[in-house]
């Protein structure tokens, strides 16, 4: 739908958007976008959920390199939203509301968003809470070097019929952004008592655990393993695949099947060539994929399998005629637990110079009541990180619970230089795994003022606390 906001509401959300000192572009002509609820049907009972809808009617938004991200966005839903423009790297910090201070953007106000895209597979969601609800969609910039040839984006969730704040209550926390935390504790002074402890295990003598919440469904692309997208292919083709994990709280591990496959690029940066089994994708993370149809086509799933447990989603890609089976939503065994061994493997096609940068030690904590940590402080008791433009900063993050935590630094592209074996020039990301017991450095070049938030995507993570700033002068 075509949303062109009336003079009252362009200058009211001008207002309510802090710009940090940019000048408000007019209104763009190249498209328009809203927010507003939808519906859609999960293991056949109908769902109220989000989209975040473009303006040629279809979720998210897509453009080629040297396309500038120029259009008013509304909300047409009936709360304040707190928008991201995940790996869009090229965003001032008043031209995406996920800093301190950004405020929300409120119901039936428009902002008008005016930046360069950051070509590659990205995302946008809110950073609240209604996350859960799928207010996320893909944000596609298409790369000037990108080969012709089919390509399809895949959207992952994690979908429950319970509210978020019904979730967290569950499990024991409160939001972070909205009071304290409550109180209970079981061995790892974590509070599952609603829950789901499926995914624990004994890794290196420590007790790991992943998947604390009981989810009622796996989506891809809206849609279950019992009525599955099917993607029309040509035998003898290759297809690229962007697929994003906008799981909440859930990681997954993608798998090809029978099909030849190739890691081109992760979280939006392009990477050398990497063929593995299985890929796997934390919370926030992409994968642009590139899979060959043999030659005789035929039917292909492509599996997206949770992380340290049985349950999956997925699409179908299919040539003319091919017969399709009905696939369970069950694997036949769990998945592993997320490591660092994808990573360690990876090398980057943009490595940055070697250059001498400031370290930051970053303790990844958990404490009774739910709370997460970063130096045994939740967001708000936290000690901002301080640099200036111009300095490479160096974060070592160090995990000291039972669950991984996909750490994610807003504004800016990272590169992992050191997994716990040594230093290596590993891929440029936004996200990366830091696996319990585990040790991950990445090394950042700051270009742009502007209070950056430094925090865990699994979404109850970063409500309950974990979270902190890296503030650029």
């Amino acid at each position: 739908m075509l949303i062109r906001p009336t003079r009252r509401q362009f200058l009211a959300s001008a207002a309510a958007l802090p710009l940090a000192g940019l000048a408000r572009p007019a209104r763009a002509e190249v498209a328009e976008m809203s927010i507003s609820t939808r519906q859609i049907e999960v293991l056949g009972r109908a769902a109220t959920v989000y989209g975040i809808n473009g303006y040629d009617g279809q979720l998210g938004f897509y453009g080629r390199a040297g396309d500038r991200f120029q259009l008013g966005i509304q909300n047409d839903t009936d709360i304040g939203i707190v928008t991201h423009w995940h790996g869009q790297v090229m965003a001032a910090e008043g031209q995406d509301r996920s800093y301190t201070g950004g405020g929300e953007l409120a119901p039936g106000a428009v902002d008008q968003m005016d930046f360069a895209l950051t070509p590659g597979t990205h995302w946008m969601h809110s950073h609240q809470l209604s996350e859960q609800l799928l207010m996320a969609a893909p944000m596609i910039c298409r790369e000037a070097d990108a080969e012709d040839i089919q390509e399809h984006v895949i959207m992952l969730h994690d979908f429950s019929f319970k509210t978020p704040e019904d979730i967290l209550a569950a499990l024991g926390g409160s939001d972070m952004h909205a009071g304290g935390a409550s109180g209970g504790m079981d061995m790892a002074g974590m509070d599952h008592s609603g829950g789901d402890m499926a995914g624990m295990a004994m890794s290196g003598g420590m007790m790991v655990h992943a998947n604390d919440v009981a989810y009622d469904a796996y989506l891809a692309n809206d849609r279950t393993l019992a009525d599955p997208e099917v993607v029309q292919v040509e035998a003898g083709t290759k297809l690229r695949l962007r697929i994003i994990n906008g799981g909440t709280a859930t990681a997954f591990w993608i798998d090809p099947g029978v099909l030849a496959s190739t890691a081109i690029a992760v979280d939006g940066s392009a990477c050398q060539p990497l063929a593995a089994k299985a890929y796997p994708m934390a919370q926030g993370q992409r994968l642009d994929l590139l899979v060959t149809i043999p030659p005789e086509g035929g039917a292909f799933p492509i599996f997206a399998q949770v992380e340290a447990a049985k349950m999956r989603t997925g699409i179908v890609l299919a040539t003319a005629g091919a017969q399709l089976s009905r696939l369970s939503d069950m694997a036949a065994a769990d998945s592993p637990h997320l490591d660092t061994s994808f990573d360690a493997g990876l090398r980057s096609v943009n490595a940055l110079p070697e250059r001498a940068g400031q370290m930051a030690h970053l303790m990844l904590g958990e404490e009774p009541g739910y709370r997460f940590t970063i130096n045994g402080k939740v967001h708000g008791e936290d000690v901002p990180i301080a640099a200036k433009v111009g300095e490479r900063l160096e974060l070592m993050f160090m995990n000291t619970g039972m669950m991984m935590h996909p750490m994610h630094l807003h504004g800016h592209h990272f590169q992992v230089v050191d997994v716990g074996a040594g230093r290596f020039s590993g891929p440029r990301r936004d996200v990366v795994t830091v696996p319990p017991g585990g040790m991950v450095t990445v090394v950042v070049d700051l270009d742009k003022r502007g209070s950056w938030f430094l925090h865990c995507h699994h979404l109850y993570h970063m409500a309950t606390g974990m979270m902190t700033e890296v503030r650029v002068s």
